[in-house]
């Protein structure tokens, strides 16, 4: 079920003297880096022949390694399973576009979960579970936020013009322009919100990277020795490059936690968000995947099988041990919160089960399915295609291919015919659980962005959340080259009944430009701009639609509209001869009460 703002408010009151610091030990910090499409190859403790990561060797071999750990298989279903500890088909956030790569208004996240217990929380990187209101992590239990907005640097829902290198960052809400590579920035603020710690508070801080996510730019310094491999050995050295850097800042992070006392009694976990996209071919011929079949986006067990280290040496997480047990990321709120000492709400459904016992204990795991239901649409995902079912030593894909990883790890040979019984007993147990994630209303209900309230006077929509039936666009290059695309829904929740202005934009407003022009300037000399030439705006919103004439020269076309509380769909096109295309660029601002 879904949280209130009001039960929100009574958990974390109740929950407040969890800890009294100075009369029992110090609650364990608490820091989770995940990184962005590193597969489970993409490391040199995991065999990877080419690739030297020496900080994280070092931490995998003092670390707990859960060596059959799963996640979803792209970045929005990872993260937001992460934050919920329920699975993306419960939570609704399953796809990275589309409107599906939000989180539902009214979800307890981890940030809340330890936020209630009186920690220091803060986000330093790639939040991918919403760009407004009421889903920003500052709305989601953080307290300290450093971020770029949408899935990855460069994307046309992020600051126009960042590249990476000397970007504009959104600090708790608010553009600010930085220095120096993306992952440079995110360990030195998560350094800098450190040192500003009060001794007695706890912190968990979340670190989510961007990389090593295409484009794949890093500092020639970084690729330069897995150049002489591109091409023949591996598929790009600048992947390499940027694992390279992040093992570089994760020996300095270590470093400055022990500089700082802070190295015991912290919860420091190291994983990913989902298989390579660029360390590995499909052929096989190019890169290293741990010997497993699937990259990102894949059912197989490369798709969805990451590292998972993790070390607490003052709790007993320590020391280079595996454990086999099957996890996944739904687990990590239960047994974080164990393991802290923070008891969770009952009316409060998760789908993870605590791993604290396994961890510190030597305990058998709960025997359990793990369920990977995955559909890269704003409709849901269905009971058996694109999905995988795991169990033990069993992977059931598509509800008719079953593999047993312990006999056929790279997964070539289809048991089913000689399984049946075990194909039906798995079909079943996924039908129950789909059955029941069905009740829940953000199975069928788009996440909205809320109009009218005080949180966020301006709300910013873009072409690249938008509902449709076309193939999403992404980056600000699709833009400025003008590439049109159909989608064009946008899902609202009214807050306030009032009046509005809806300015719909060819450029976005860091770098305006006229409706059949291009901007004035080009950041960093990034891209070839081209005109489009739109005759027309034409929205729809509640029952009113709408259409006026473009004046080529002006930035914007405006719509004042009245709007009535409650939740609608904004269609916002172009108009262009007998052509119709989604508004890039779509700015909705409170002006008055009615």
């Amino acid at each position: 079920m879904n949280y209130t703002t009001s039960n929100l408010l009574i958990f974390f009151l109740l929950l407040l003297p969890t800890f009294s610091f100075g009369q029992k030990k110090q609650a364990p910090n608490v820091i989770l880096i995940l990184t962005d499409d590193q597969g489970i190859g993409d490391l040199g403790c995991h065999g990877n022949p080419w690739l030297k990561t020496p900080n994280i060797d070092k931490f995998y071999e003092q670390s707990v390694r859960l060596t059959d750990f799963h996640v979803s298989p792209l970045c929005t279903p990872t993260r937001a399973a992460i934050m919920t500890g329920q699975y993306p088909i419960r939570n609704g956030a399953w796809a990275t576009y589309k409107g599906r790569d939000a989180l539902s208004k009214g979800q307890l996240t981890m940030a809340d979960v330890f936020k209630s217990a009186g920690y220091s929380t803060a986000l330093f990187g790639k939040w991918h579970l919403g760009d407004n209101y009421p889903v920003r992590p500052s709305d989601s239990g953080f307290d300290n936020v450093v971020q770029h907005l949408a899935g990855g640097i460069g994307e046309l829902s992020d600051y126009w013009g960042n590249s990476y290198f000397d970007d504009v960052y959104y600090v708790n809400n608010q553009p600010q322009q930085f220095q120096g590579y993306c992952t440079d920035v995110w360990f030195s603020e998560a350094m800098k919100f450190i040192n500003q710690q009060e001794k007695e508070q706890p912190f968990f801080i979340y670190l989510p990277l961007n990389a090593p996510h295409d484009p794949l730019i890093v500092d020639e310094k970084y690729a330069a020795p897995y150049k002489k491999f591109e091409g023949s050995e591996i598929i790009d050295a600048n992947l390499y490059g940027m694992i390279a850097n992040i093992d570089e800042n994760f020996g300095k992070f270590r470093k400055f936690l022990r500089k700082k006392g802070l190295d015991k009694n912290t919860i420091l976990i190291y994983m990913s968000d989902n298989g390579t996209r660029f360390g590995y071919s499909r052929d096989g011929k190019l890169g290293y995947n741990y010997h497993l079949k699937g990259m990102k986006g894949d059912k197989f067990e490369g798709g969805h099988r990451v590292p998972f280290f993790i070390q607490w040496m003052d709790g007993g997480i320590e020391g280079g041990k595996d454990i086999s047990s099957l996890s996944a990321h739904v687990d990590l709120i239960p047994t974080l919160a164990h393991l802290c000492g923070i008891p969770l709400p009952k009316n409060q459904v998760f789908d993870g089960i605590d791993l604290s016992g396994v961890l510190t204990k030597n305990e058998e795991a709960k025997d359990r399915s793990v369920f990977v239901h995955h559909r890269q649409d704003w409709r849901p995902p269905l009971q058996e295609k694109g999905t995988c079912v795991l169990k033990n030593e069993w992977r059931l894909i598509n509800g008719h291919q079953l593999y047993n990883m312990k006999s056929d790890p790279q997964q070539t040979t289809n048991v089913a015919d000689e399984n049946k019984e075990l194909v039906e007993a798995l079909l079943e147990e996924n039908k129950s659980f789909y059955q029941q994630t069905k009740t829940y209303p953000t199975f069928y209900e788009l996440p909205s962005s809320v109009i009218g309230a005080t949180p966020q006077k301006e709300v910013k929509l873009t072409i690249q959340h938008a509902i449709g039936e076309d193939k999403g666009i992404w980056k600000c290059e699709q833009v400025a080259d003008g590439m049109k695309n159909k989608n064009n829904t946008h899902a609202l929740e009214i807050q306030t009944d009032g009046e509005y202005l809806i300015s719909c934009r060819r450029w976005p407003k860091e770098c305006a430009g006229p409706m059949h022009g291009i901007p004035s300037k080009n950041p960093k000399d990034l891209f070839d701009y081209k005109t489009i030439q739109p005759e027309k705006v034409r929205i729809k919103i509640g029952n009113q639609m709408l259409e006026k004439e473009v004046n080529p020269e002006v930035d914007e076309v405006v719509f004042k509209v009245t709007l009535e509380k409650g939740k609608t769909l904004l269609v916002n096109d172009f108009v262009e001869g007998d052509e119709v295309y989604g508004v890039y660029y779509t700015y909705i601002t409170f002006i008055s009460e009615i």
